[in-house]
């Protein structure tokens, strides 16, 4: 809204009343010709900057903004709105052309990629439809890859892509180990033209009042890298400070508070900023899991925060280097009203809204919500974020984009498959333990059916099996439309029923729901073969270990056995393996509080990922981190 009093009104106006004095001095004013052309183009730049300074001065604003700042954000904004309107067009027009677009995309990879040491081994050049493509290579997985990288990352190059790394990018490693994969140019600009800029025009179509210069507190962390012996960096490609330099302007925390490597003076001082500025906007993180703990977190800090906030700098006993206090401290200004509005809806009582009333003109929260999200984005729901909708805009992985939603509103989140970014190829879910199934195009699937994806990406990956369970459920004229499963290693197979992740999850939530007002937390489950206690019997079995709300009632034999008649009722499967009695009962382990963040930290520590990209691995793999679970058991019964 723009306000008389505001400098912005007054400049625009001044600019516009300048403008028009040239333009009538352009027509009416005998004068000579470079007179007339210095103001002809002075006029359009002064009318510009006039509509400019009107549009910046009625758009709600950060009161944290500097000028600089805000005129940083307005630019940043307007012109991703406009790559975003532009991109959204030439995706509409692809989405009618499917097998166009993607015959044209894979064509066109292979004749760049022809001349390296890959393409020659598999002749690209003679490669002249998709079909050849798929007779001619095999479908591969990351281990096939491991022998070009590691050459790659002593700085050989046209091994796999006709371009060179700009990073070698360290997987989350959520189903099994960590690997590093190479990461071009040409695919961080097509996530950011193809992905981020569409997401953005269909979030501002969803909800216009995100239209503004409000700041936005996003949590993310400056990993610590480490290089090749090329000297590449080596780290993730998830969103995080480093590669987000442009936009560090629009969000809350300031420059400085980025360069902090630890997460837990990092995420303080993201909290401290964010709670100063009562007009933000939004909340971002990559999953709503990293948005769910930051609310846990603000819940143990908020007292010194608003201590902070009140006396205008940062608590003495963080520990940050001295050159990011002082720069901290000169960003902060005393603010004992803001303070105690602080205190006083923290110590209201109920978690339910929190950030609502912390936040009042708060419009979204932006994180991942699909597959392994969905609990903690239903527990954001459900507590700190009530009032506040999620979007989930992005499906994407260390190879690259891979679907965008483009109905922001919609749930439970549909990604519709980034066909400009990716050559997909689609296996059965019945032939998924195939070494070589057959495959179909993305003209060929079927609505209702799952399938495992299959990419060839920007930076050299050919027929890739990443292993991501979809389900086609709609299509966007000729473009599928998917939901997300599962992982393909994230099932329980301890006799061949192979339960997956997401069946489980089902039969799950649905006891849960008898288990009213208790709310479960976060979960996860281990196959009895890699526990050392396996019972009396022979037979294998499930562990489940389950983390919710309220202790102070332990689970009942009862409510423990419901799970495993449910699965059962939902598993034909698994039911008939637990009737002849080649399966056990599923054993239910109730942890303590906090049990999945010492998880978290032990599996950032003991791995290769960093914190943006932890995802809560929902069918553990190692016996260490098994043993983390089983250290905090309670209630054993």
């Amino acid at each position: 809204m723009m306000h008389p009093g505001d400098w912005k009104v007054w400049c625009g106006t001044l600019l516009l009343c300048l403008s028009l004095y040239l333009l009538h001095y352009i027509l009416c004013v005998p004068h000579s010709l470079m007179s007339k052309l210095w103001a002809g183009i002075l006029a359009p730049v002064c009318g510009v900057s006039a509509v400019v300074c009107f549009d910046v001065a009625r758009r709600k604003a950060s009161s944290s903004h500097t000028f600089r700042s805000k005129f940083d954000h307005y630019v940043a904004i307007t012109g991703l709105s406009w790559v975003g309107w532009f991109a959204r067009r030439k995706l509409d027009k692809c989405c009618k052309d499917v097998v166009g677009t993607q015959e044209k995309l894979l064509l066109s990879r292979l004749k760049a990629n022809a001349e390296t040491q890959y393409g020659r081994e598999y002749r690209f050049s003679d490669i002249v439809t998709r079909e050849d493509f798929v007779k001619r290579l095999p479908l591969t997985y990351i281990s096939q890859y491991e022998p070009y990288i590691q050459r790659m990352m002593k700085g050989e190059e046209k091994v796999l892509s006709d371009q060179q790394p700009v990073i070698f990018a360290v997987t989350s490693g959520t189903s099994g180990k960590s690997s590093i994969l190479p990461m071009t140019k040409s695919q961080g600009f097509l996530f950011f033209i193809q992905g981020i800029s569409v997401v953005y025009h269909s979030l501002l179509k969803a909800f216009p009042e995100n239209n503004n210069l409000q700041k936005t507190l996003k949590f993310f962390y400056t990993p610590k890298w480490r290089k090749s012996e090329c000297g590449i960096l080596i780290g993730p490609n998830s969103s995080s400070p480093t590669n987000s330099k442009h936009l560090l302007n629009i969000y809350s925390t300031p420059k400085a508070g980025f360069e902090i490597l630890s997460e837990p003076e990092a995420l303080y001082v993201h909290l401290l900023f964010g709670l100063r500025d009562k007009s933000l906007g939004m909340l971002e993180a990559n999953f709503s899991s990293i948005i769910l703990s930051s609310f846990d977190a603000l819940y143990q800090n908020w007292s010194d925060i608003a201590d902070d906030i009140e006396r205008g700098e940062v608590k003495s006993n963080l520990k940050i280097d001295e050159s990011v206090r002082e720069e901290l401290n000169n960003a902060l200004t005393p603010n004992p009203q803001r303070a105690n509005e602080i205190r006083d809806i923290m110590k209201s009582g109920s978690k339910v809204g929190i950030g609502k009333r912390l936040w009042p003109d708060c419009n979204l929260i932006l994180a991942a919500d699909s597959g392994s999200f969905d609990l903690p984005a239903k527990l954001l729901r459900e507590t700190y974020g009530k009032g506040i909708p999620i979007y989930s805009p992005l499906y994407a992985a260390s190879e690259g984009l891979l679907g965008l939603n483009i109905w922001p509103r919609n749930q439970p989140s549909l990604y519709l498959l980034a066909l400009q970014s990716m050559f997909f190829e689609f296996i059965p879910v019945e032939h998924c333990n195939e070494d070589q199934p057959q495959t179909l195009f993305m003209d060929q699937v079927e609505k209702g059916q799952e399938y495992e994806m299959v990419i060839t990406n920007a930076s050299g990956f050919y027929r890739y099996r990443f292993g991501d369970i979809v389900k086609v459920v709609d299509f966007y004229h000729q473009c599928p439309v998917i939901e997300f499963k599962h992982r393909r290693g994230q099932f329980l197979n301890v006799r061949g029923e192979k339960t997956s992740e997401s069946l489980f999850y089902q039969a799950l939530t649905e006891v849960v729901k008898t288990w009213f007002p208790l709310k479960l937390l976060n979960y996860c489950c281990v196959e009895s073969l890699l526990i050392d206690d396996k019972g009396d019997s022979y037979a294998p079995f499930y562990h489940v270990f389950l983390e919710v709300d309220d202790i102070s009632k332990p689970l009942s034999a009862e409510q423990r056995n419901m799970i495993d008649k449910e699965l059962c009722s939902r598993s034909y499967v698994y039911q008939s393996f637990r009737n002849k009695g080649s399966i056990q009962p599923i054993r239910v382990h109730q942890v303590k509080p906090g049990t999945f963040e010492e998880l978290r930290k032990f599996t950032i520590h003991t791995g290769q990922a960093s914190s943006n990209q932890y995802k809560v691995p929902r069918v553990l793999k190692t016996k260490e981190a098994v043993n983390v679970l089983l250290s905090n058991v309670i209630n054993e019964s």
